[in-house]
């Protein structure tokens, strides 16, 4: 294993690992996170997953916060598979671009879909290498949405199966992410004071019981634990690169698709949540119609969620659409 790595038990039948491979950029590094049953010793092409993050927020914030015990890694490592996370330059534990050290008016918007798309495939190599096999699923949510659907229309061959939450589609104007204005390298999210829009996409009488108790306090802290030099300021900040929401205005907000959805020659799982606003309905409707070579493809729209579903109350019935649609074979 990769000298960087550091093995332990997260409980005694499931084992975490950590691990930093090349991207293929020299100085730039990619933190993986693996998640498995301490048993297993046999690894197939059906059984291994790799996720990845959306625009803002890393794939430990969004994959890896323990609600209630459990997160999505756990649930799916529990299923007796061997799930790896990857961090895209600029998040999570991945090497920050130099730029980074910059003021971000000093540099243009950094790590856009295209540079997505090379480290998703560095990923994809190093897991395929060591694991022995020559295909794996891939999960993605939202912008990791267009880098995954990017990535398989030139690497069918490499996956198995496509799972995709809220993955960013056609939008009929800007994108909410998006504030307007001229885009520096990166920017400064306020991770504390984000709950205010997340609850706000839910009708009122909802919002008090959108996230599971102490859920946003433990999501926010582990958030800003992956960039030490942003939350240590005052207040403290996660900085995230401005790529994704320069590709997000000059694409998928101004009608021009980054990929045809009807080269993806995989099944296809569409999850998606009905208080979206980030990937609204429509958006969502648009791009399961466009999977047309997709040997199959199922929509599951889960009920009382928002773009955050995989952090929410209702967060199981999108795990559980997942682990079984990763399940079947109708071979």
């Amino acid at each position: 294993m990769n000298k960087h790595a550091r093995a332990h038990a997260v409980r005694p039948e499931i084992m975490v690992e950590d691990l930093m491979i090349p991207s293929d950029t020299v100085g730039i590094s990619l933190h993986l996170r693996n998640k498995r049953p301490a048993a297993l010793k046999t690894f197939s092409a059906e059984r291994t997953i790799l996720i990845m993050h959306g625009a803002t927020f890393s794939s430990e914030s969004l994959f890896d916060t323990p609600l209630c015990g459990l997160s999505f890694l756990d649930h799916l490592a529990g299923y007796g598979y061997d799930v790896f996370a990857v961090d895209v330059r600029g998040y999570g534990g991945s090497t920050r671009p130099p730029e980074m050290d910059a003021p971000p008016e000093a540099s243009e918007p950094l790590v856009r879909t295209e540079v997505g798309v090379r480290d998703l495939a560095s990923a994809v190599e190093y897991i395929l290498k060591h694991r022995g096999i020559t295909r794996l699923n891939l999960v993605a949510m939202s912008w990791g949405g267009s880098v995954a659907g990017a990535y398989t229309t030139a690497n069918n061959d490499k996956v198995v199966k496509l799972a995709l939450v809220a993955p960013l589609w056609l939008l009929k104007g800007p994108a909410p992410i998006d504030a307007g204005g001229r885009l520096g390298g990166y920017r400064n999210v306020p991770v504390l004071d984000f709950k205010e829009r997340w609850l706000s996409a839910a009708p009122e009488a909802a919002r008090s019981r959108l996230i599971p108790a102490d859920g946003f306090e433990r999501w926010a802290n582990t958030s800003l634990a992956t960039d030490p030099q942003g939350s240590s300021q005052a207040p403290p900040v996660m900085r995230a690169v401005n790529g994704p929401i320069l590709d997000i205005r000059e694409y998928w907000a101004a009608g021009k698709a980054l990929y045809s959805a009807s080269d993806i020659r995989v099944p296809v799982l569409l999850v998606h949540a009905e208080w979206d606003q980030d990937v609204p309905i429509g958006s969502a409707q648009d791009f399961f119609l466009s999977l047309k070579h997709a040997p199959y493809r199922r929509w599951v729209e889960i009920g009382e969620g928002t773009h955050m579903v995989l952090l929410e109350r209702n967060r199981l019935q999108a795990f559980d659409a997942i682990s079984q649609f990763l399940g079947e074979d109708y071979s």
